[in-house]
């Protein structure tokens, strides 16, 4: 019997990247970078795998996006934004630097 994982809520989601090794939390810097860990990467350099987005039905403030990244150098992390009126990000130019970014 297979058992596959439910990935409906931000922690849910947050505790299998942590299994994978994927639990590196990427952040703004200067409002052109992502940093880790003391390491900076250009929007160029980074490439949003995968998106998880939450609509918080029942909750408004469940309202969130994770995005997986992948670094040219090969980290993988993510990066995690509340949106609508509870945005983390209102002036750090975390949504110019997510569009920047490319998709794989």
């Amino acid at each position: 019997m297979s058992f596959r994982e439910t990935l409906d809520t931000v922690s849910a989601v947050l505790m299998m990247l942590k299994r994978k090794g994927q639990d590196n939390e990427f952040t703004v810097y200067h409002r052109e970078w992502l940093s880790l860990k003391g390491k900076l990467y250009r929007a160029q350099e980074t490439h949003i795998v995968r998106t998880y987005r939450f609509e918080g039905i029942s909750d408004p403030a469940d309202q969130a996006i994770i995005y997986l990244v992948r670094t040219n150098d090969g980290t993988i992390g993510y990066s995690l934004d509340a949106y609508g009126t509870y945005t983390n990000h209102t002036d750090d130019g975390y949504a110019e630097l997510i569009s920047k970014m490319t998709m794989s």
